[in-house]
């Protein structure tokens, strides 16, 4: 038989505690809402927060590794800008040799294409050694090859430079002709030189491509890192949102079974009338 007194109100003290365990449980499930996440600190979950903690670090670090591949790309594109403008030019000097090789041609005719050749010569020069991005150049002899991050643990991905000047496609800066037979003679230089170039800058495309394929791997790895520290972290709103009606009920309910055990009491009143 439970005790008349009003010194204890048991009944009270139960369901004050079950309405403070609802007050807390809708605190947490209020929290989850308003940070759309289920561990927001590592008193949510210290295991979990500091697994998630390390992948997000992961994964805003690929950032870095993102910036320096792109910046990869960009140079070998300036490189291949430059080399499409140097086959050209190299194709433009073919033909002002075949036409000087002709022996018909006067005086101020061949001078004319003399003077054509070597300012063409020249622009070669000035190409390969303004192809040049952030500094750095894959279209010069000033390196061997660049690097450029690859992953987190600081690996590289290695482009190995094409010296597009006109000692890297095997002439020299002095390259030109004095005589039409001369010229004729330098129409197998310029054709090897042509072959030289084409094939430096098939080195480069592929170079690029597989920077392209690498930027894309990260970006995937990227996001797949993102989206598991999501599953790790990130509340599910629905299921939140139908727990918060819930307790908000429950907590109404305990406030009063509060009220109901704390006039419990007075009935010991009407014993002294």
């Amino acid at each position: 038989m439970p005790l008349n007194s009003i010194n204890t109100n048991a009944g009270a003290l139960i369901a004050l505690q079950n309405l403070n365990t609802t007050n807390s449980e809708l605190g947490v499930v209020q929290q989850r809402i308003n940070t759309g996440k289920k561990v927001g600190t590592a008193k949510d979950n210290g295991a979990i927060w500091a697994m998630a903690k390390n992948q997000s670090a992961t994964a805003s670090s690929l950032n870095s590794v993102k910036d320096s591949l792109q910046r990869g790309q960009s140079t070998i594109d300036v490189a291949l800008a430059a080399g499409d403008a140097i086959t050209d030019l190299l194709g433009k000097m073919k033909e002002k040799v075949l036409a000087a090789s002709d022996t018909s041609l006067n005086t101020a005719s061949f001078n004319a294409l003399q003077a054509d050749f070597v300012s063409l010569r020249d622009q070669i020069t000035k190409a390969a050694t303004n192809a040049k991005f952030n500094g750095a150049s894959v279209a010069d002899s000033t390196t061997q090859k660049l690097s450029f991050l690859a992953n987190t643990d600081g690996s590289q991905f290695t482009v190995n430079v094409q010296d597009l000047t006109l000692t890297g496609l095997g002439l020299s800066g002095t390259f030109t002709f004095t005589t039409a037979a001369d010229a004729k003679t330098k129409l197998a230089d310029l054709d090897k030189a042509i072959g030289t170039a084409t094939n430096k800058l098939a080195a480069l495309g592929t170079s690029s491509t597989g920077l392209d394929t690498h930027l894309t791997f990260v970006g995937k790895l990227q996001d797949s890192l993102e989206a598991g520290v999501g599953n790790l972290v990130d509340a599910d709103l629905a299921k939140e949102s139908a727990k918060l009606q819930s307790l908000q009920t429950k907590q109404q309910l305990g406030v009063q079974a509060l009220s109901i055990a704390n006039q419990s009491t007075s009935s010991i009143l009407s014993l002294f009338r």
